[in-house]
């Protein structure tokens, strides 16, 4: 007990050195995250955060070129450039299009995602990565490249058509014709993009205990009951994350028309963002910007939207 009154000063006497030194490393430490994190910063700043804050600020302003002795002239308007977007016929022609490409596109990709990752989990055993490359390499194919193929196959006397005319169907002109041509890039797009969710689809797969299945085996339960009511609630947080993030690619959606159509025909298969990049080509950028931050916002209200419809109920 006599050696406690010399032991507990030293104690106490050395915990603010101890401290001190740790509160220096951790300085150091901070400096140097910093000083690495210095060129993302610079680049993020430069080429991303700017761009946003300048085109923020010229969705409130008359911002568009003019003639060449004054190419720029800015004069602040307020909520007028969203006013002329709303109440532009070939932008809500645009906002109709993208809408319906969104609420049948993005079931049908998850759809056939998941359909590909349960037949790789389960259906399909030999060749299984040969399939699993075949069905993403559409993600990773140039658009450029699939345009080509995908116009020739659905031209007037492309393979598809020839083969409805096999069973005595004359099938229409797909990219040409007002009542099938978005329907042709949704179907291309849904070729292209369910490689991703598959992928995805089947991590999760992969992540169900199978202890379950074996538990749910002994009580009967067949493959599609099992699939109900244990692969899919266990998919749950999986569906979600591909959902938004489909979503909001589809939402987005500019290179299948710009490519494919140019938004023809009569702006059938138009965009929002592909009118907004023809805004921002005539120079209307105070218009452009308006565009942009109406997608962005519809883009924010929809994902706050699924996250609130799909989450999980106490």
């Amino acid at each position: 007990m006599s050696a406690l009154p010399g032991i507990v000063p030293a104690a106490v006497d050395s915990a603010p050195r101890r401290s001190g030194r740790s509160s220096g490393r951790n300085a150091r430490e901070a400096r140097a995250g910093l000083l690495l994190s210095l060129p993302f910063l610079v680049l993020f700043t430069a080429f991303t955060a700017w761009p946003v804050i300048q085109s923020l600020f010229m969705s409130f302003t008359d911002m568009r070129i003019r003639d060449i002795r004054t190419p720029f002239a800015v004069d602040f308007v307020g909520l007028d450039n969203y006013a002329k977007a709303l109440s532009d016929p070939v932008y809500q022609r645009a906002a109709l299009n993208t809408a319906v490409f969104v609420l049948i596109g993005v079931p049908l990709t998850m759809a056939a995602g998941l359909a590909a990752a349960v037949a790789l989990d389960k259906g399909i055993k030999r060749f299984r990565s040969l399939f699993r490359v075949g069905f993403y390499t559409p993600v990773i194919t140039s658009i450029v490249a699939v345009a080509v193929v995908w116009k020739f196959l659905l031209s007037d006397a492309g393979l598809v058509n020839s083969m409805l005319g096999w069973v005595g169907i004359t099938g229409p002109n797909w990219l040409n014709d007002t009542r099938t041509s978005l329907l042709s890039l949704i179907m291309l797009t849904t070729w292209r993009n369910f490689g991703t969710g598959m992928i995805i689809f089947l991590a999760g797969l992969q992540a169900v205990p199978w202890s379950l299945h074996e538990a749910a085996m002994l009580d009967g339960a067949g493959a599609w009951k099992r699939f109900t009511n244990i692969t899919f609630p266990q998919l749950r947080p999986t569906l979600l994350f591909v959902l938004v993030t489909t979503t909001i690619g589809y939402l987005q959606f500019f290179e299948e028309p710009f490519v494919m159509t140019k938004g023809g025909p009569l702006n059938s298969t138009i965009s929002a963002s592909m009118y907004t990049y023809q805004q921002f080509g005539y120079g209307n950028y105070g218009v452009a910007g308006a565009m942009a931050y109406l997608t962005f916002v519809v883009v924010a209200l929809v994902t706050v939207l699924q996250f609130r419809l799909t989450r999980e109920k106490d």
